[in-house]
């Protein structure tokens, strides 16, 4: 995995409200993730930005499971 400052390096979006979402789950959830859940993280953020966007504040659901548990994850966590 990289370093964290490289992954909050990833997290900047260029869109503020995707932007703060994850940042604040880099720095408080993170950490506390399994592998399995980290490589979704990833994963998530592989993803263009409009599709992330309608993941995280329109409640579209991600057809990929992984990807779709670590977005429920995001969300209440943050």
């Amino acid at each position: 995995m990289e370093s964290k400052s490289k992954l909050l390096w990833r997290c900047r979006r260029g869109i503020k409200e995707l932007d703060v979402l994850f940042t604040q789950f880099v720095e408080t959830s993170y950490d506390g993730l399994a592998d399995t859940e980290k490589q979704a993280f990833h994963k998530l953020l592989e993803i263009e930005d409009p599709v992330i966007l309608g993941f995280m504040l329109y409640g579209d659901i991600p057809e990929e499971p992984d990807v779709a548990s670590i977005v429920e994850k995001i969300h209440t966590n943050v």
